[in-house]
């Protein structure tokens, strides 16, 4: 249990340095969004006409119709301040921390800053044995010039939701800019479960939902990232790749998401299974196993 550093990284944060983020809504009480590092309220008191700052609260005013707008000035002034980093010019959509969407987004890159909820998706692609048991998995390794988690090891498609796509059209998008892989070649995909981060990152608070799936791809065939964002792609025996998964070469996302393949598949000895299926269920919030 100690090696899978991932399971713990999931769920390391302090609430006592944060303050809920409210949004106006049409019902007559604000809906829970995110939450904002206490360090930062002082920022935020520069606009009193759209944000109302208190210690133990932060409520964006905007009427429904003016909050994309009214997020893009303040988080603009954010990023000119040096608060929110890595901007990728991507909207993304917000939602409540219970995963209702309230009809609103903003700039991928401020999400982490107001601890608002992302959706991800990521796919576990392996080859298999004789016996249609999972025998290999592929692993990518980030770009060594990626805002986050730079040259770190990585399942083989994964990314976030933007506006206007689902978790399975995102990485169907995603299979082929990461891995060559095309529309055709995405069927097989099989659904896994649901991830439930919440971790503080030097960018702020990572709230996100993580969507799995599975893809058993055919022996011989070679993925090949398009998008320079993977610096190598590399297929490892089933026990290679378990054991990166369970130390610290990569991403925290990748890790559970490689857990979750394992854990699903029955992939680990006896003792290992019920230990870590116990020490992860915080991550499922009652889905089935």
């Amino acid at each position: 249990m100690s090696r899978w550093s991932a399971v713990i990284a999931a769920r390391a944060h302090s609430p006592l340095k944060r303050t809920p983020f409210f949004v106006a809504h049409t019902e007559a009480t604000p809906v829970p969004v995110g939450s904002v590092a206490r360090a930062h309220l002082a920022a935020l008191r520069r606009w009193p006409q759209w944000l109302q700052v208190y210690d133990d609260a932060v409520t964006l005013l905007a009427a429904p119709a003016a909050r994309d707008d009214v997020l893009a000035r303040i988080n603009d002034a954010l990023r000119a301040d040096g608060l929110i980093r890595a901007w990728r010019d991507e909207s993304f959509p917000l939602y409540t921390v219970h995963g209702r969407p309230i009809d609103a987004a903003m700039e991928r890159a401020a999400m982490r800053f107001w601890g608002a909820l992302t959706v991800g998706a990521h796919c576990n692609g392996y080859v298999t044995d004789s016996h249609i048991r999972p025998a290999s998995l592929w692993i990518a390794r980030r770009s060594f010039s990626k805002a986050t988690d730079p040259g770190k090891l990585d399942n083989l498609v994964g990314g976030g939701v933007p506006v206007g796509q689902t978790p399975r059209e995102a990485l169907v998008r995603e299979a082929w800019e990461e891995a060559g892989l095309t529309p055709r070649q995405m069927h097989g995909l099989a659904r896994g479960r649901v991830l439930r981060l919440l971790r503080e990152i030097p960018e702020g608070l990572q709230r996100e939902w993580i969507h799995v799936y599975d893809l058993a791809l055919p022996v011989g065939l070679t993925p090949r990232n398009q998008d320079g964002e993977v610096a190598e792609v590399h297929l490892h025996p089933l026990a290679d790749a378990l054991a990166l998964a369970a130390g610290d070469e990569m991403t925290v996302d990748a890790a559970l998401v490689t857990l979750d393949f394992a854990l699903r598949h029955r992939l680990l000895d006896d003792d290992d299974q019920s230990l870590l299926e116990e020490a992860a269920a915080v991550l499922y919030q009652g889905q089935a196993a």
